[in-house]
Order: structure tokens, then C-alpha cells, then sequence
């Protein structure tokens, strides 16, 4: 498998022992994979632009997600009530309630204002000609249905209507059901991806042409041993990153994994296995940084759309759902969020963890075969 010339002219050659002999560690140290493991967390460690987003800028996500999506009373509906007879009415009645915005403009600027999502909700008030409230939104967008749902109960109790069965409300708000316990698992995937991909991808075609490569042709170093020295590294920078965004997330959001954090390890690190062997299949031959880019890009956009970093895949059509679940980011997700959310053991997620090693190993497989030094 290896490509390269033997090296005879260029200084490097396999180092003898020493006369007394050598012990087995320190046969170790040398060898080109601890070597190399070495020299790629000392270029890590002098970036401070890579130190800044691999370990800051997920915590600033947590940060700005968990804070727009925190707990709070649901509010802030947009009515636009067209001007008329009723019209003020209509405005007193929904304005003691505190969940609502309400103005009254004329028919023009109502549906303008719907139109333009300046309004989720626009009602018509009962007129000469017509009984009853119109009321104008739009079917696909839950504020809208939600906005309609809410007008129309105070407006009937206002005229009247009386529960025919009394009802109580329980908010659910413990931790494991709010909106940032479904989000932490998904960045936690998305930081996987990204790091495999930049981190392992976008560094090997760095080193390709600041002729790094070309150095090491000329060493005593099999081509297995400096991708998988690349993908060691990524997995050990990993580690720090992924603890990083679950103590943020639990120290300010109290999210907490209901399932082990051995399992949720093993998820952590066959992720990172994943995404740092499709990182390498996309650099075997690469040759200018637009063009990895480019096919990052090419590879990331889908998973970042359909594998449910921010929604549930459920909000897709059945039809491409098996498409979405085939992609590398969506089992990942899945599996995290099983035990994060629900506890899941390692046998509930064998499906999951197939599909995700079976990711990792043939992406390498491919680079191994495909990779070239030039």
C-alpha cells in the first residue's frame, strides 16, 4: 500500500539501536505513529484560530440556542385585526390576555402585514353581512394555527361558550423534555462533523501544499500510519471538546443524560471515528483548499439540512426519510439522543452503532487506497 520511493539520499533512514540495546518503550516513541500523533497536537496547540472553534464557538452555540430557546410562557402573537365594526372589541378582549399584540388596521394593510409575517393572524370581526370571525393564517406554520387556536377560545368565551368538562393544565418543564435537551445532542453531532471534516480533511490538504506531505514521502513511514496517526489526533482533541459542551450545558442548562455516560462515550468516539475517516477520504486527493472545500461543503450541507441537528428528521416527507436515515449524521444523532433523552443501552442501539462503524471503516478503507502524497 505504500506509494512512495524508498528514501536513500535524503538523511532519513531507520535508526539502529544503540549498542546496549533499547527497551520496547522506547521503540515506541519512535515509532512514525506516536511521532506523528505528537507533532499534530503541537500544530493544534499554536492555532489559536483552531483552538477558538473547536472548543469556544461550540460552547457560544450552546449559549445563544439555549438562551433563545429557554423555557417561557408562550407570547409575543401578532394580530392584525382589520378595521371596522367590532374592531376595538376584538382588540380589548384578546389584549387581557398577555400573550398577545394587537392593532387594527384597515383590509389592505391586515393582509400585508399576514403576507410579510409582520402579523401571525389576521381577523375579520362579524359585519352586517356575515356572521361570525374570519380569521386569516397560514395552515403550515405553527404560530399561525397556534394564534388562530388561541384568538378564537377567548373570543367564544367572551360571547358565552362555557367548558362543557372542566380541565387542567400541568406544565412539563423537568429537564430531559425541554427543547435544549433535544438540541445538545444534535451539536454535540454537529461538532463531530465539523471536526472531522475540517479538522482532519482541511488539515491534510494544508499540509499538502505547504509540501509537508513531500517531507514526509521522504521518511521511513508507511501511508497507514500517518492517517491513522491524523485520525488519533482528531480523536484525542475530541475528548476535551465534547466534556467542554456537556459541563457548559449542565452547569447553565442543567441537561443531563438519562442513559450512561460509558455509552454516550463509545457514541462520542465512533462519531469522531466516522467523520475523521470520511474527512480523510475527501483529502486523499485534493489538491487546492477551494476544492476540499468545496466538497465539504458538498458532503456536510445534506447533514446539517436532514439529519435533525435542530429538528426531528420526522418533519420529512416519508418519502426521503430513507435517504435521511442512511446519511452518516443521522444514526449518530439518533443513537445520542436515545440516551441522552431516554436511557437507552448499547443493545438498543445496535442498528445505530453498525451503521456508524460501518461509516467509519469503509471511508478509511477507501482513503487508504486513494490517498496519494502529491
Amino acid at each position: 500500500m505504500n506509494d512512495r520511493p524508498e528514501a536513500r539520499s535524503t538523511g532519513f533512514s531507520r535508526s539502529r539501536p544503540p549498542e546496549g540495546g533499547t527497551t520496547n518503550t522506547a521503540r515506541a516513541r519512535r515509532h512514525p505513529f506516536f511521532c506523528l500523533i505528537a507533532a499534530r497536537v503541537r500544530e493544534f496547540c499554536r492555532e489559536p484560530a483552531a483552538i477558538f472553534w473547536v472548543y469556544v464557538f461550540p460552547l457560544i452555540l450552546v449559549v445563544a440556542l439555549g438562551v433563545a430557546f429557554r423555557n417561557q410562557p408562550v407570547g409575543g402573537v401578532t394580530v392584525a385585526v382589520q378595521a371596522g365594526t367590532g374592531a376595538d372589541h376584538v382588540r380589548q378582549i384578546l389584549e387581557r390576555d398577555g400573550r398577545f399584540r394587537v392593532s387594527v388596521w384597515d383590509a389592505d394593510e391586515s393582509r400585508l402585514r399576514l403576507r410579510t409575517g409582520r402579523a401571525e393572524l389576521m381577523i375579520v370581526p362579524p359585519s352586517a353581512a356575515e356572521e361570525g370571525y374570519a380569521y386569516c393564517f397560514d395552515p403550515t406554520q405553527a404560530n399561525g394555527v397556534l394564534a388562530r387556536s388561541l384568538a378564537d377560545e377567548l373570543l367564544q368565551r367572551a360571547a358565552g361558550r362555557r367548558n362543557a368538562v372542566a380541565a387542567q393544565d400541568h406544565p412539563a418543564t423537568e429537564p430531559g423534555g425541554r427543547y435544549i435537551d433535544f438540541l445538545v445532542p444534535g451539536l454535540l453531532g454537529m461538532g463531530l462533523l465539523g471536526g472531522g471534516m475540517w479538522g482532519v480533511g482541511f488539515a491534510i490538504v494544508d499540509m499538502r501544499l505547504r509540501k509537508l506531505l513531500k517531507r514526509y514521502l521522504a521518511t521511513p513511514m508507511k501511508r497507514s500510519h500517518f492517517l491513522a496517526a491524523v485520525m488519533a489526533s482528531r480523536l484525542l482533541f475530541t475528548i476535551p471538546e465534547v466534556l467542554a459542551v456537556l459541563l457548559f450545558a449542565r452547569i447553565f442548562f442543567g441537561v443531563t443524560s438519562q442513559g450512561s455516560y460509558l455509552t454516550l462515550g463509545l457514541l462520542i468516539l465512533l462519531g469522531a471515528f466516522q467523520f475523521s475517516g470520511i474527512g480523510l477520504l475527501v483529502a486523499s486527493r485534493a489538491q487546492t483548499i477551494e476544492t476540499v472545500s468545496g466538497i465539504m461543503n458538498a458532503v456536510m450541507l445534506p447533514m446539517w439540512i436532514g439529519s435533525g441537528i435542530f429538528f426531528s428528521t420526522d418533519r420529512f416527507p416519508a418519502v426521503v426519510q430513507p435517504v435521511l436515515s442512511a446519511l452518516p449524521l443521522t444514526p449518530l444523532i439518533h443513537a445520542l439522543r436515545s440516551v441522552m433523552l431516554e436511557g437507552a443501552g448499547l443493545l438498543a442501539l445496535g442498528p445505530q452503532l453498525a451503521l456508524v462503524l460501518a461509516w467509519g471503516i469503509i471511508t478509511f478503507a477507501l482513503a487508504l487506497r486513494w490517498f496519494r502524497w502529491n
